[in-house]
């Protein structure tokens, strides 16, 4: 079996008799190269152990299967989630290499899920076609409560995209970029246009590698108040935003200009500044 094409895409949609939910975020990948190269981009191998986030038709899984991964797939629409594992075992993929449950990946315990089947193997990854309207959530929820996942290969709006991978100074720096950055490095790995999608979606796409690395030492949730904050009104100087926390004898600790806005600083600045808050440097 391979990865469905749109006339299959569209046909498995009439059998189930259920169209494409906008509420969440159904955009079906229907193009198999594409999602052979999402897959070959993840680097799994036979019995990688993978986290697929919504895998809705099952494109993504057969293109994972392919490979030789075992497949943990955590699917909030009943309908899919139901019928998947029948569907792919009819269709080629052997028993056992792909697993479902059904649930929110925001509200699941994926890290007992993923403990619970510790016979699968250490270094689990995550490979997904996220949700537009809930990509960043799902990322940092993730990368924040669930240490097993190592990387992750995931397409998300192009735009989000630019904003993972930004680099302090640029136009697109914003919270996305310094909460993920916390955990992981995130880079660009290739765009995908939006005519490979059913429906077809009003923006384009792009797939990014989130490698996960040690996190500052800093309080997180010291250094994201301060996030929050500053880029509440990034216009403004970091003086008048955050200067109610970090005094000027604070910012010459951090080595952080009070006139400096929030795009100009990356990760490591944070840190120095919730050190500065909660007395770690003097």
């Amino acid at each position: 079996m391979r990865p469905l094409g749109a006339a299959e895409v569209r046909a498995r949609l009439d059998e189930l008799d259920h169209p494409a939910r906008r509420s969440l975020g159904q955009n079906f990948v229907a193009d198999p190269g594409v999602v052979r190269r999402i897959a070959a981009a993840a680097g799994v191998g036979p019995d990688t152990p993978v986290l697929e986030v919504g895998p809705g038709l099952g494109s993504l899984t057969i293109a994972l299967a392919e490979r030789g991964a075992r497949v943990l797939a955590v699917e909030q629409d009943e309908t899919f989630a139901a019928t998947l594992v029948p569907w792919l075992t009819d269709h080629g993929v052997a028993p056992g290499r792909v697993e479902v449950v059904t649930g929110d990946v925001t509200r699941v315990d994926v890290a007992d899920e993923l403990d619970r089947r510790s016979d699968w193997g250490a270094g689990w990854v995550v490979v997904a076609n996220l949700p537009y309207n809930v990509a960043v959530p799902i990322l940092l929820g993730l990368l924040e409560r669930v240490d097993a996942v190592g990387s992750l290969v995931v397409m998300v709006q192009s735009e989000v995209a630019d904003r993972l991978v930004a680099t302090p100074g640029g136009r697109t720096i914003g919270v996305p970029t310094i909460k993920v950055g916390w955990y992981a490095r995130a880079r660009r790995l290739f765009g995908v246009d939006a005519a490979v999608f059913v429906p077809r979606p009003r923006v384009a796409s792009a797939v990014v590698e989130i490698v996960r690395r040690p996190p500052p030492e800093a309080d997180r949730s010291v250094a994201f108040e301060l996030v929050d904050r500053a880029y509440g009104q990034r216009r403004k100087m970091l003086r008048s935003t955050i200067g109610d926390r970090v005094d000027p004898a604070g910012f010459a600790a951090a080595a952080v200009a009070p006139t400096a806005r929030p795009e100009e600083l990356g990760v490591a600045d944070w840190a120095r500044l919730a050190d500065v808050v909660t007395g770690r440097t003097s």
